[in-house]
């Protein structure tokens, strides 16, 4: 079986992730691309920061906000290491970005495909575009040794 690289929003969300564990934090890491271009990213720092609002999807979408001068992310998706957990889905939303791409799920604490599932609701106010299961095996091994090292 051939496999394919990952494609480069994803190699680089992985990367993020990396650097994440590496500070001691949760290992997940978000960018928001834009016409193929990289325009935000971040990196899981609540630890760090002190502020449990530091994933990695809220740093992407808030440095891509400010790249691009608009609270709306129209044309712009969003490449993340894990399934986004209800506070980022309720982001994505308001940022109305148009796809999401995620990795591996997390049957604890995503929103997306788990849990509220968020987007599937009848008052939510925008859908994006979800595709799943992108770079699982990378995501889940970096989650995998991360939470073992502290066990």
């Amino acid at each position: 079986m051939t496999r394919w690289p990952l494609p480069f929003p994803m190699q680089r969300a992985l990367e993020l992730a990396a650097e994440a564990a590496d500070a001691g934090e949760v290992p997940v890491g978000a960018v928001v691309v834009e016409g193929g271009r990289i325009v935000g990213e971040g990196r899981n720092a609540p630890r760090a920061l002190h502020d449990p609002t530091a994933h990695a999807e809220i740093a992407a979408i808030r440095q891509a906000a400010a790249h691009l001068g608009s609270d709306r992310l129209n044309g712009c998706e969003l490449w993340v290491t894990l399934e986004p957990c209800p506070m980022c889905a309720g982001a994505i939303i308001h940022a109305r970005l148009d796809r999401v791409y995620y990795a591996a799920a997390d049957p604890k604490g995503g929103a997306v495909a788990h849990g509220a599932r968020l987007f599937d609701q009848p008052g939510c106010l925008h859908r994006p575009e979800v595709y799943c299961g992108m770079g699982e095996s990378e995501s889940a091994a970096l989650l995998r040794g991360f939470f073992q090292e502290r066990r």
